[in-house]
């Protein structure tokens, strides 16, 4: 029964985390590091395919080694962000939702500047242009 329940959570945490990357207000990484603990506890096979996942294994592998966020992931999630409260905005047209999409947009602004930024990788070549592992 345990597996089961876990297994079930695990899929609406990751259905609302998958939300989340569409719709600014609502945060992914929680969802998606949640979803990830359920599968943990309830089937590994479905842990590891949420970890290889090109969409989501981003998120937890940055999430569980500390490294930060790549600077091309916050650009996007700023872009889109800004570009999805803006289109509410004119969608919506109340002068009182303008000014609490303004504050959202500003507050998560703040908090995708202030995580860690992941330092690119550095590809090291020999003189002669190959992979130092390569030998």
């Amino acid at each position: 029964m345990k597996r089961i329940v876990l297994i079930t959570l695990g899929f609406l945490n990751l259905a609302i985390g998958i939300v989340g990357i569409v719709v600014p207000v609502l945060p992914t990484t929680p969802f998606v590091l949640l979803a990830a603990a359920c599968f943990t506890g309830s089937s590994p096979h479905l842990a590891h395919r949420l970890e290889s996942s090109k969409l989501l294994g981003t998120y937890l592998r940055n999430w569980r080694t500390n490294e930060g966020v790549p600077v091309k992931t916050k650009r996007r999630a700023i872009l889109w962000l800004w570009v999805s409260l803006i289109t509410s905005a004119l969608i919506v047209r109340i002068l009182l939702v303008y000014g609490i999409l303004l504050l959202v947009g500003i507050g998560v602004t703040i908090h995708l500047l202030t995580l860690k930024t992941k330092e690119p990788e550095i590809e090291i070549l020999t003189p002669t242009g190959n992979d130092p592992t390569d030998a």
